[in-house]
């Protein structure tokens, strides 16, 4: 029995695919998280899941927050393998100088928004499928103040209480294709929902991963309210969403076996592992094992950390990644083998 991944499920998704198995007719909706270089170890399973297994499934909703945006609107077009190559390539292909200015840093990752929508303004999307690209607009002492000391009188309001967090952070959804999750607001970060168009598409996908004090903020995007614009994983790193409201299932490709609700949440032991939430209880979350991640260059995903650990040496960097990647080939393989006969036996609570 293969030990390259585990599967992890709540209540109602255990009980699911104990009586019915799984089909693409039972997925509801497909999240991804924040996490920087880590998504790329998805991409393989993304380009199984959406080329072929999910290809002509009903209406599925794809939501994403900073890599985790771009790889839903990726897997959302026409032809999501290309797609996903293109993002995948053009994130390895990265380049920076020794201390790049948040201006550098900026326009770089512009470029690889626009390798994601393929040179178009907004590329058409497959019909069976509703994208949403998760950001944040700043209010609070974060408007128009993108400071090292206003982010971290944020931190220390998040340390209080996700609830106090929010008197600085606003959620801003960009979606598009009869996208409908989430539909009202279910927390103090609100919900203000815009709908993707060719004016604002670019600027979305980069705000939903302008990192603060890495990146500059979008500014004003078009057809959304006025303010500074940043990582959607700010306040949904890993989705911790109301999903037990979708009548379907949610598969959950993910690159650790739990879910942290917002970035600031990750430093904070107490809220780093959400248990048992009524949330999760209809989602089905798939992640690598510790022995296959025991498997790959320094025994671990690709991490932001890396373009600090590997300097100038980008060509290093760059073998390291692609030799991971393509590790997760054999991951995804895996991983397709279960979902399309499940073994029961393979599930661990969520």
């Amino acid at each position: 029995m293969s030990a390259n991944f585990t599967v992890h499920a709540g209540a109602r998704a255990a009980a699911h695919v104990r009586s019915e198995g799984l089909k693409p007719a039972d997925i509801a909706c497909i999240p991804a998280a924040a996490g920087g270089p880590k998504g790329l170890a998805l991409i393989p399973l993304d380009q199984r899941l959406f080329g072929g297994w999910l290809r002509n499934a009903p209406h599925v909703e794809l939501i994403g927050a900073s890599i985790g945006a771009w790889r839903m609107f990726a897997a959302a077009q026409t032809d999501p393998v290309v797609a996903l190559a293109r993002l995948s390539e053009g994130y390895v292909e990265q380049r920076y100088p020794r201390k790049p200015t948040p201006r550098y840093v900026s326009d770089e990752c512009r470029k690889l928004a626009r390798a994601v929508l393929g040179g178009e303004r907004m590329p058409p999307l497959r019909g069976n499928v509703g994208v949403s690209l998760i950001t944040t607009r700043a209010r609070g002492v974060l408007d128009r103040n993108g400071s090292r000391a206003a982010f971290a009188r944020a931190a220390l309001a998040n340390a209080r209480s996700r609830h106090a967090l929010a008197a600085h952070m606003e959620r801003v959804v960009f979606h598009a294709g009869g996208a409908r999750f989430p539909a009202q607001r279910f927390d103090a970060f609100g919900l203000e929902r815009v709908r993707l168009a060719p004016e604002n598409c670019e600027d979305a996908l980069l705000a939903s991963g302008s990192i603060p004090l890495v990146c500059e903020p979008v500014r004003d995007p078009a057809g959304a309210a006025r303010g500074d614009y940043w990582d959607g994983g700010l306040i949904d790193y890993h989705l911790l969403l109301p999903y037990h409201a979708l009548a379907g299932l949610v598969l959950y490709p993910h690159f650790v076996p739990y879910v942290t609700p917002g970035w600031l949440d990750k430093f904070l032991p107490w809220r780093k592992q959400s248990r048992a939430h009524p949330w999760l209880d209809n989602v089905l979350l798939v992640a690598p094992s510790r022995e296959f991640l025991a498997r790959l260059p320094g025994g671990r995903l690709p991490e932001r950390q890396d373009f600090y650990r590997y300097g100038l040496d980008h060509a290093a960097r760059m073998r390291a990644w692609r030799r991971a990647i393509g590790e997760c080939e054999r991951f995804a393989d895996e991983v397709m083998a279960w979902i399309e006969r499940p073994d029961p036996t393979r599930l661990a609570p969520l």
